[in-house]
């Protein structure tokens, strides 16, 4: 008899993913301190690769008919456990962020922003910012409903306008940067606003390209309204990085400005 569970097999996409992600995130403090670009683009390059590798592999598995409810819940779990690790990792920059603003040290000035950092307006790009962004949790709601209810069309709609929309943000926080008046070099207010943006933006393009694959998946009939897993993971990791990112403006743009 077959067993309902699945045991993959080795892989090498896990190691690859970890190192290019790593060098992702050097790549972007050596960029946003005055570095060049090519460490940053060739990392994020490999880390593309490697997660349509990964993707792929995961895709043929599923319509092998691996993926049984059985696996179903254990993907299930494993996704909410692994947002939950997410919402620590943000946490501990933010008990930072607040400890640091609450009682701010003398050498900023004891004042919050530190004296000589003329922090971003708020209600500029990041109040645009965080409209696409809840934008697109709109958008993918709807083409999760519509993936429901069996309309294919309204689905592709949904997550194309999703995808543009995380495209969108992505390239409103690079001209955020660029309008930026202090480096991450320039005390804990700079270290810590561009950490927290700058994981947040990783979060952003890892979910397009979730959404992405989901689009393209979409369109070659790979989901209907009973088997739609990859939707669904996605869909709440998209949501929690709606969710993060919402604390950001109000914590982070609003309040610490």
């Amino acid at each position: 008899m077959r067993s309902p569970f699945h045991l993959v097999e080795m892989s090498p996409w896990p190691i690859l993913c970890s190192v290019s992600a790593v060098c992702v995130v050097v790549g972007f403090l050596d960029w946003i301190s005055g570095g060049s670009l090519v460490l940053l683009v060739c990392s994020v390059g490999l880390l593309i690769l490697v997660l349509f590798q990964w993707w792929r592999d995961v895709v043929r598995e599923s319509d092998q008919g691996w993926h049984t409810s059985f696996v179903a819940s254990n993907i299930r779990l494993g996704m909410v456990l692994f947002i939950l690790s997410e919402v620590m990792f943000f946490f501990s920059f933010f008990w930072a962020f607040f400890s640091s603003s609450l009682v701010p040290g003398i050498e900023g000035g004891a004042v919050w922003p530190p004296v000589g950092v003329v922090p971003l307006n708020p209600f500029s790009i990041p109040l645009l910012n965080t409209s696409v962004l809840l934008g697109s949790g709109v958008s993918v709601t709807w083409a999760h409903h519509a993936l429901m209810a069996g309309d294919r069309s309204e689905v592709l709609y949904g997550l194309f306008f999703t995808v543009v929309l995380g495209l969108y943000f992505t390239v409103l926080q690079v001209f955020e940067y660029y309008e930026c008046s202090f480096t991450i070099a320039d005390g804990v207010y700079g270290s810590l606003f561009y950490v927290m943006t700058g994981f947040h933006g990783m979060h952003v393009v890892i979910g397009t390209i979730m959404l992405l694959v989901c689009l393209w998946r979409c369109f070659n009939y790979g989901f209907s309204s009973e088997r739609h897993l990859g939707v669904e993971v996605s869909l709440w990791y998209w949501h929690f990085v709606d969710v993060v990112w919402i604390f950001l403006f109000l914590c982070v743009y609003w309040w610490g400005g």
